[in-house]
């Protein structure tokens, strides 16, 4: 007759900070059979058909969905036991309520700190091993033990630690067993799994996580802790009915939307064009004559062509086919995020999607106007770290868990049913950073879609490349937009995709190369089938979109280029009205040739009602978001047009800005990026052509064609200007302007010339070493240009996660040493931009945050300092005025101390990294700041100067 077996004993705790400190410390089999209970709940309304899918095969339990249900709940229910050691002793509170029979062998476990995830790790084989878990060499029992040690956001090597005093002995021993019984007793003791894969235990770490943070809200504890069930059993009963309110109040519970017709979902009038109607009729049958795992479609048109509408369009076809519940929409920019979040956002109204969860991802997301103060207040606090991960280092971490309004706090926005935000995001999956599996498991469940695809550097291809495969491996539906997509990036991407999918085509080099264009083409995940839209469609959407773009190249040298760009927008400011763009390299240059414009044609500001108009990334946020909104609003399709507007920027307008001018003239830049800003030229003219111009204003008589004029300073033998430093390579700049030079004069048509001169500059046809001299100035620049790519390359493959179907250990998504973070981690190479605020001193010695000195620089007294001193809306206040730029420019200043933020503001989650431009104001202006020979001021027209 055997031992009978230890019962959990309720004096080993689970939480205790942030609880009543009247009443003892929370039990730790309370909480592992509430987040058993979560997880349960996930499984059944928050995991999309196709997250279940990859995790029953996964567990080898195809068709098997109660089983793998189960073993998910398992995997939850144990995810604290390594809580079952010295673990106990790490909170006053804490040991005092724990049982006598404990209190022996302390010194020497204490003396021995692990984490408790790592404790976990280590003591999982002994308690999976009595609930049937082969440990022989069990991929099954190694990944529970990974499971259970990455919960906190981090895989760790599963090591021989041996017996780990930290561990303690018999008695603790004993009482690990009795916790993980109890769980597995009330799931229905879930018969082990024969294998279990890496892709679908990152998925139920993401899970074990996720259940974990719901049921550690300091409410739903404080509530339990004051009524705890009478036993076992009744508890996990009230566990499972309490776990909706839990999801439902966290925004995660999935929102069934109304599809309606077109017109009504998007706010367009009239039908959707040939390219949208294909997306409706054409791409159902594609995608069902596939094999179910997912796919991408590839949709390329030119700029104006109703993509994004498209992308939508085909978000729900795709949902319907593969079960997503959701949409992920990235994109290259905070600022293309923003406007992108207003459409995806009225959308979702129209379609009955009030309810369902809707967050803005990207670093200053909460900073826009669409989230209000009460909404950024700290909600219910998540009880994460009670001892020994403080001790760790990670209080950082542990204050990026603490909600706002839950979906609002870092490393939770990608959880939501629909998201908007910047590919980086979505790229911080796949880099060793903490609860990258967290990000994983929120893309997993719903279509993802890329827009301007081409806009990313060679770094930022191969991590959404490797993206891509883990989404091929989770069968996501992708949607991936572009303008001015290479067939070279396209391959790869698809590629990486099919690679993770496992598709069984023999071989892939006789299937269609490239989408048409305009046109889109769908990539089968289980066959690599591709299928293009049909001809008459394409023909039918280059007709409705065709234009004849004039072409003229103006040779500038460093002197002359003002005076062309004058020349050439006087007939708006002169004559007979109208709209000009004036797109420029860099932000001096786009200062100073508004100021030109200015003194030339009208030295009023935009503000005052000036017609020359100017918008840059140098202005402070609220600035720049209202300039956006009000160049947008004034040359969108809508209207109302002005009727004279000269609006000068930098590339910020390339990339998902809705503007239409009559003119666009723009400094050299490489051809794909030329043909972006040429979309802005008589964007809309066939909408009008149909449906009238707005407030009947029409073109001028001087505009008888779109026209793109660029400004080329290497025409003969000029060079690039110094002052554009490395913006653009320099060959593909000379490529580009020898490809201009040959079309001069003429017009491209677009869409139908459109693929070809994007291969004929950025294609790897392209014909790029001369070994007949190959020591010339032209083959220098392609040798720089081949060695910074290839090393970007190669860089990217260095730090990003293996790709899905290579990773042996979990602990290979954490490779790299070190406790890797997201501000440790970067989705882009070049020098790493800081958020700079410009300040104002009084002459009374006073800092404030506006000119006139009506608000004060939020810097409470020592004394009154703690993690809510500064208000909600003093940090808004703050964060919203400030600018981005590149850190070089301080690193001399940091350590003189002459852009130091107020002492207050050191380790606040937001103000901590900023710094301060303190400018004296004399006679009610502001002074110049002199920083170690660089001179700054923030004009209230010209933004952030620099000298």
């Amino acid at each position: 007759m055997g031992v009978p077996r230890a019962m959990a004993d309720e004096s080993i705790w689970a939480k205790s900070r942030g609880l009543d400190p009247g009443l003892p410390p929370y039990p730790l089999v309370r909480h592992l059979v509430d987040a058993a209970a979560m997880a349960l709940h996930l499984w059944d309304v928050y995991l999309s058909d196709g997250q279940r899918r990859t995790i029953e095969r996964g567990l080898g339990l195809a068709g098997e969905p109660e089983r793998a249900r189960s073993l998910v709940g398992l995997c939850a229910g144990l995810h604290d036991i390594g809580k079952v050691s010295g673990f106990q002793f790490c909170s006053r509170h804490g040991r005092e309520h724990l049982g006598t029979s404990f209190a022996s062998g302390r010194r020497g476990m204490e003396a021995d700190r692990l984490g408790h995830d790592v404790a976990g790790m280590e003591a999982a084989a002994e308690v999976l091993e009595v609930l049937g878990f082969d440990v022989e060499g069990s991929w099954a029992t190694e990944r529970v033990a990974e499971i259970i040690g990455g919960h906190h956001g981090r895989f760790h090597r599963n090591e021989a630690w041996g017996d780990s005093p930290f561990l303690g002995g018999l008695a603790w021993s004993q009482q690990r067993i009795a916790h993980a019984s109890a769980v597995h007793g009330v799931l229905g003791a879930p018969v082990p799994p024969s294998s279990f894969d890496a892709p679908a235990a990152v998925l139920v770490t993401g899970v074990v996580i996720l259940a974990d943070w719901l049921v550690s809200q300091t409410h739903y504890l404080r509530a339990r802790q004051r009524q705890l069930a009478s036993s076992l059993e009744a508890h996990f009963a009230r566990s499972v009915a309490d776990a909706p309110g839990l999801l439902e109040g966290a925004g995660l519970v999935p929102v069934c939307l109304e599809r309606v017709g077109f017109g009504e979902a998007y706010g367009i009038e009239g039908g959707p064009n040939p390219l949208q109607r294909s997306i409706m009729e054409e791409l159902p049958g594609a995608v069902a004559d596939g094999g179910g795992r997912g796919g991408v479609a590839l949709i390329t048109a030119a700029p104006g062509d109703g993509k994004t509408e498209g992308a939508l369009t085909a978000e729900k076809v795709l949902a319907e086919a593969f079960g997503t519940r959701g949409l992920v929409f990235l994109l290259p920019t905070t600022a293309t995020s923003d406007q992108m979040y207003g459409r995806v956002s009225k959308a979702l109204v129209r379609q009955s999607g009030q309810g369902a969860g809707l967050t803005l991802v990207h670093s200053m997301a909460w900073l826009n106007s669409a989230y209000s103060d009460e909404e950024l207040d700290p909600g219910s606090g998540v009880v994460t770290c009670d001892g020994d991960e403080c001790a760790a280092g990670s209080s950082r971490a542990e204050a990026d868990m603490r909600p706002r309004r839950w979906l609002r706090g870092p490393k939770r926005p990608l959880l939501a049913q629909f998201s908007v935000g910047t590919v980086d995001q979505a790229l911080m999956a796949v880099l060793p950073v903490r609860h990258n599996a967290l990000r994983l498991l929120g893309l997993s469940g719903r279509t993802v879609v890329v827009d301007e695809a081409h806009a990313y550097e060679p770094y930022m291809q191969v991590l959404l490349g490797r993206l891509l495969n883990w989404l091929g491996v989770y069968g996501v539906p992708v949607v991936l937009l572009s303008a001015t997509l290479p067939v070279s990036v396209s391959e790869r991407l698809l590629k990486e995709y099919l690679d993770g999918s496992g598709a069984d085509c023999e071989s892939r080099e006789d299937l269609p190369s490239s989408a048409p264009y305009p046109g889109w083409l769908y990539v089968d995940g289980a066959t690599g089938r591709r299928t293009p839209m049909s001809g008459r469609r394409r023909r039918e959407q280059a007709a409705e979109r065709n234009m004849e773009l004039g072409l003229r190249v103006e040779p500038v040298g460093e002197r002359g280029r003002l005076a062309v760009v004058e020349r050439l927008v006087e007939p708006v400011a002169r004559g007979e009205g109208g709209s000009a763009l004036v797109v420029c390299n860099t932000v001096g240059d786009a200062q100073e040739t508004y100021r030109r414009l200015r003194e030339r044609f009208d030295d009023r500001s935009h503000e005052d009602g000036g017609i020359v108009h100017l918008l840059h990334a140098r202005f402070p946020g609220n600035v720049r978001e209202a300039r956006t909104r009000g160049v947008t609003e004034g040359l969108g399709r809508g209207g109302p047009r002005p009727e004279r507007r000269i609006v000068v920027a930098t590339q910020v307008v390339e990339q998902s800005l809705d503007l239409d001018a009559d003119l666009v003239v723009s400094d050299l830049a490489p051809l794909a990026l030329l043909l972006q800003r040429a979309g802005r030229c008589w964007r809309h003219e066939n909408w009008w052509a149909r449906h009238g111009y707005p407030g009947d204003r029409g073109r001028p008589g001087w505009a008888r064609a779109p026209r793109l004029v660029v400004l080329d300073p290497l025409v003969g033998t000029g060079t690039v200007p110094k002052r554009w430093g490395e913006v653009y390579s320099e060959y593909l700049l000379r490529l580009t302007s020898a490809r201009l030079r040959s079309l001069d004069g003429g017009v491209v048509s677009i869409p139908d010339d459109v693929q070809e001169l994007v291969e004929s500059v950025h294609g790897t046809g392209v014909e790029s070493f001369d070994w007949d001299a190959p020591g010339g100035e032209y083959q220098q620049s392609w040798a720089a240009h081949a060695g910074t790519e290839a090393a970007e390359r190669g860089q990217a493959a260095l730090v990003a996660v293996p790709r899905a179907r290579e990773v042996r250990g979990l602990h290979d998504l954490h490779k790299l040493p070190g406790t890797e973070d997201e501000w440790e981690a970067a989705t882009r190479l070049g020098a790493p931009s800081l958020r700079l605020l410009c300040a104002y001193v009084q002459q009374n010695g006073r800092a404030t945050l506006d000119l006139a000195g009506h608000e004060v620089l939020p810097d409470p007294p020592k004394e009154q300092q703690g993690d809510t001193s500064i208000p909600v809306a003093a940090v808004r206040a703050v964060m919203r005025r400030t600018i981005p730029v590149s850190a070089d420019w301080f690193r001399n200043a940091e350590a003189n101390g002459l852009v130091s933020p107020p002492g207050s503001w050191e380790g606040h989650p937001m103000l901590g990294d900023v710094r301060v431009l303190y400018q004296p104001v004399r006679n009610g202006q502001a002074q110049t700041v002199d920083i170690g020979g660089m001179i700054l001021r923030l004009d209230a027209d010209l933004g952030l100067v620099r000298a």
